[in-house]
């Protein structure tokens, strides 16, 4: 994360945290006292290693993506070549098809691709028993398809206090939303963009506070 949160938690009673990777956030999140938190990784090999790094019952991990319609979809999985290989592989693996990305990052490849599930949050919160009243902050890392995530997260966005998500002000993936895009779908529930951090220059992050 490259916006300090820290004083964040402590308002923070649920998270839902897609696009989950290893889990490396999950750690955080219960060190801070926060008891539910939900999390969404659809490549079967990283939800293998956040299942066994993340043995605790706060913790409920779901393997599948999320996005704006029930369907089938092909994810473009990235490797990474060099220093802490195992460490950064996958990090950019999408569903979209990676453009800018290749030439920023040509030590990052993609060679494979998967055929995944995509849910709608709010559906698949109803099927799972999951209550958005739970949750109040939203972590959304998809390599350019949060607004599709935010699309299919109404009942959600309408609980949540705290957003913190990718954003994107050049074509780092094919298509790819802008953070002018993000900002408009957020401020109609609320959100101001209190902070941002573009610290991939293309690409950053931001946090979200409903006003």
């Amino acid at each position: 994360m490259l916006i300090n949160l820290s004083n964040l938690y402590s308002h923070v009673k649920g998270v839902v945290h897609v696009g989950g990777h290893h889990g490396q956030e999950c750690q955080t999140y219960l060190q801070h006292g926060i008891q539910k938190v939900c999390v969404f990784e659809p490549v079967p090999s990283h939800f293998q290693i956040m299942e066994e790094r993340l043995q605790d019952p706060r913790v409920h991990l779901f393997n599948v993506a999320l996005g704006s319609e029930r369907k089938k979809e092909t994810m473009n999985i990235s490797d990474f070549e060099g220093a802490d290989a195992e460490k950064y592989k996958g990090m950019s693996s999408s569903i979209l098809t990676p453009k800018k990305h290749l030439d920023q990052y040509e030590h990052i490849k993609f060679n494979e691709t998967i055929e995944i599930d995509v849910h709608v949050l709010d559906d698949f919160a109803k099927e799972n028993n999951i209550n958005p009243s739970d949750y109040n902050f939203m972590n959304v890392d998809v390599q350019g398809y949060e607004l599709e995530v935010f699309k299919g997260s109404d009942s959600f966005l309408k609980n949540m206090q705290f957003v913190y998500c990718e954003v994107n002000r050049d074509e780092v993936y094919e298509n790819c939303p802008m953070v002018d895009d993000i900002d408009r779908l957020l401020e109609s529930y609320g959100f101001g963009r209190v902070a941002t951090d573009w610290a991939g220059d293309t690409w950053g992050d931001a946090l979200y506070v409903k006003q």
